[in-house]
C-alpha cells in the first residue's frame, strides 16, 4: 500500500503545508485593486463634457479625458450627476478633447499641489506655476473643497491685522480669523486697501495669498512687480485665473488659494501638522474678486443647463460662496492657533449693494468695507464711508491704546457727515456747531492716506490722539496732513520709549500727559516753521514783484528812447 506521503529533501508536503505557504504569500501581498470606470464622451462644447455611464463618479471627482488624436490628458471636473450621465467642466487644453474620446475616473476628488515652495511664485488654479521661473518642489496635496473647521475648533478672533491705513485700523477693525467685506463701485480704491494690507505685512509673520480672478494678466504682472519692489512677494503667493481663462478655471481660483492657505494653517513651520508645540502659520488671502467668481459660476451652471435663479445666478451660489469664507477662522491652541484671514472684494453697480452677490457676500461676512465713489471723486483715499462700513469684530481686533482713543471716532465722523450736509441749507451756524464741523472737517482730513504710505499702529494712535485733544482744530485745514507727517517723524526720531508704552496697553494718565507734551512741542516747532516758510515765501514773492517792476520800467524808458529818436 502506497504511502500518501511524499518526501522531498526531508520536507512532508501536504495540503496543510501548501495552505500555510500561499497563506504567508497572500499576507505579504501589497497589490492594490485599483477600479475605474471608463467611458466616452458624448457631447464637448464651451469648456463643458458630457459622459456616458460612469455610474461610479462621485460630486466634485476628478475625471481624467485622454485625446485620442494626441494621447493628451486633460483633467475634468465632475458637476451634473444625472441618471445616464454625468456632466463635467474641464481644465486646461479644452480643444484636445473631442467626441469619443476616452474618460475614466480617478476615485479622488480635485487636489492641487501645495507647500512653501510656492512663496514668491505666480501660480494657476491647478496649483501650476506660470511666472517662467522653472517648476516648484511641492512637498503635499490638498483638496480645493474643504470642510470648514467645526465651533469647538475656533477660538474668538482676538489678534489685529495691521493695514497701515488709519480709516480702517481705527474705525474698522481687522483681525486674525476674520472675513472683512471689501465692496465698493468698480475704480474706487479696492484692490488698493488690499495690496496695502498685503505690503504692510512686510515685518509681520504672516503668509499673503492674492487670488486674481478675471483681471488681466497685465493686472496681475503689475501687482507682482509692486509686491516685488516692497519687498513682500518672498512671502506672498499669487493664484492668477485671469480674464483670459476659461470659466471653470477662474470658479476654482478662490478655492484653490483658500486650499494653499490652509496648507500653512493646519502645519506647522516645519511642513508637520499642528498642535500646541508647533504652531500654525497666520495666513492673509485676498479674493480679487467674487463678483467676477459668481459671473464664472453663472456661465458654466447655465451651460450645464441647470435651471437659473435671480439674475439667472443658479440657486446654490450662496451656498459657493459660504462654504469659501467658512473655511476663514482662527484655530484655537490645541489645533494649533493657526489663522486664515479672508478678505473677499466685490464690485457693485452704481453703489447698489442691495443686488444679489452683494447681499449675498454681506451676509457672509464678519462685516464690510464700503467704498463710495463720490469720496473718491472728492479726493478721500481710502474712500471709506463710515456710515455704512462695520467692523463685527470691532475692538477686539485693536489694541488697548488704539480702542481707547479711537472708541468714538466712527460715530463722530458719521455724525459730521450728517451735519455737514444740512448744514449747506443755512449759513448762520451756532458757535458749537461751527465747532463740530471744523473738528470733523480736520479728522477727516486727517485719515487722507496716499499710497503705499502705511503708518504704524503706534503712530495712528499718537496723531488720533492729537486731533481727540484739539491740537490740530486752529491748523489750516491744508496743512493737516504736513502736520501729520511731521509728527510722525518727530515720535520716531525724539519720542521712541513713547511709541514703545502705546504698543505695550492702554494709554495711562501718565503717558496721556507726555503725548500732550510730545504734541505741544511739535506744535510750536510746526507752527514757527510754516510762519517762517510763509515769511520766505512772502519775501520771495516781494523781489520778484520788484524785479517785474524794474523790468517793466526799463522796457518803457527803453519806448520812451526810441519814439524820442524817431521824433
Amino acid at each position: 500500500m502506497a504511502d500518501e506521503k511524499a518526501q522531498n529533501g526531508g520536507t512532508t508536503i501536504n495540503a496543510d503545508t501548501i495552505a500555510s505557504i500561499l497563506r504567508g504569500k497572500l499576507d505579504a501581498m501589497t497589490a492594490a485593486i485599483d477600479t475605474q470606470d471608463v467611458s466616452r464622451v458624448v457631447e464637448i462644447g464651451d469648456g463643458v463634457a458630457r459622459v456616458s455611464g460612469l455610474r461610479s463618479a462621485m460630486a466634485g471627482e476628478l475625471l481624467d479625458f485622454t485625446s485620442a488624436l494626441t494621447g493628451e490628458h486633460v483633467f475634468g471636473l465632475a458637476q451634473n450627476l444625472d441618471e445616464d450621465e454625468v456632466g463635467a467642466v474641464l481644465f486646461g487644453n479644452v480643444e484636445a478633447i473631442r467626441e469619443g474620446d476616452e474618460c475614466r475616473t480617478t476615485g479622488r476628488v480635485m487636489d492641487i499641489p501645495v507647500g512653501p515652495a510656492m512663496l514668491g511664485r505666480v501660480v494657476n488654479p491647478l496649483g501650476e506655476a506660470i511666472d517662467g521661473l522653472g517648476p516648484m518642489e511641492t512637498v503635499a496635496r490638498r483638496p480645493v473643497e474643504f470642510k470648514a473647521p467645526g465651533i469647538m475648533a475656533r477660538t474668538p478672533v482676538c489678534e489685529p491685522v495691521q493695514t497701515g491705513l488709519m480709516a480702517i485700523d481705527a474705525m474698522i477693525p481687522v483681525g486674525r480669523g476674520q472675513r472683512e467685506l471689501i465692496i465698493g463701485d468698480r475704480k474706487t480704491g479696492k484692490t488698493s486697501i488690499a495690496v496695502d494690507t498685503i505690503i504692510n505685512q512686510a515685518d509681520s509673520d504672516m503668509v499673503c495669498i492674492y487670488v486674481a480672478i478675471g483681471q488681466k494678466a497685465s493686472t496681475v504682472a503689475t501687482i507682482r512687480q509692486t509686491l516685488e519692489s516692497h519687498g513682500v512677494l518672498d512671502k506672498t503667493i499669487i493664484v492668477a485665473a485671469t480674464a483670459s481663462d476659461s470659466a471653470p478655471l477662474q470658479y476654482i481660483a478662490p478655492m484653490a488659494g483658500a486650499a494653499i492657505g490652509e496648507y500653512f494653517m493646519y502645519n506647522g513651520a516645519d511642513g508637520k501638522p499642528a498642535n500646541e508645540d508647533n504652531p500654525g502659520r497666520a495666513v492673509l488671502v485676498v479674493y480679487d474678486d467674487l463678483s467676477k467668481q459668481a459671473v464664472a459660476y453663472r456661465q458654466m451652471s447655465l451651460t450645464l443647463h441647470r435651471p437659473p435663479g435671480r439674475e439667472a445666478y443658479p440657486g446654490d451660489i450662496f451656498y459657493l460662496h459660504s462654504r469659501l469664507l467658512e473655511r476663514a477662522c482662527k484655530l484655537d491652541a490645541a489645533h494649533g492657533s493657526g489663522s486664515l484671514t479672508a478678505l473677499p472684494i466685490i464690485e457693485t453697480q452704481e453703489g447698489d449693494v442691495s443686488a444679489y452677490i452683494p447681499t449675498n457676500v454681506i451676509s457672509i461676512t464678519d462685516g464690510q468695507i464700503y467704498l463710495q465713489s463720490n469720496l473718491f471723486l472728492q479726493g478721500q483715499r481710502p474712500a471709506v464711508d463710515v456710515g455704512i462700513s462695520v467692523s463685527r469684530v470691532g475692538g477686539g481686533a485693536q489694541i488697548k491704546a488704539m480702542k481707547q482713543v479711537a472708541g468714538n471716532l466712527r460715530l463722530d465722523l458719521a455724525s459730521y457727515a450728517e451735519l455737514q450736509s444740512f448744514s449747506q441749507f443755512g449759513s448762520d451756524l451756532d458757535r458749537s456747531t461751527q465747532a463740530q464741523l471744523n473738528r470733523g472737517a480736520h479728522m477727516t482730513e486727517l485719515l487722507r492716506q496716499k499710497r503705499f504710505a502705511a503708518l504704524d499702529v503706534a503712530d495712528q494712535v499718537a496723531v488720533i490722539f492729537a486731533g481727540n485733544n484739539n491740537f490740530l482744530d486752529d491748523i489750516p485745514l491744508d496743512e493737516v496732513l504736513a502736520f501729520r507727517d511731521g509728527f510722525v517723524d518727530y515720535m520716531k526720531s525724539s519720542r521712541v520709549a513713547l511709541r514703545q508704552k502705546i504698543c505695550e496697553g492702554r494709554i495711562s494718565d501718565e503717558t496721556a500727559e507726555e503725548l500732550k507734551g510730545a504734541c505741544r512741542t511739535f506744535k510750536k516747532q510746526f507752527v514757527a516753521g510754516r510762519k517762517a516758510a510763509r515769511r520766505g515765501a512772502d519775501r520771495e514773492q516781494l523781489e520778484e514783484d520788484a524785479i517785474e517792476s524794474a523790468g517793466v520800467a526799463t522796457t518803457l524808458e527803453g519806448s520812451a528812447a526810441s519814439v524820442a529818436e524817431e521824433d
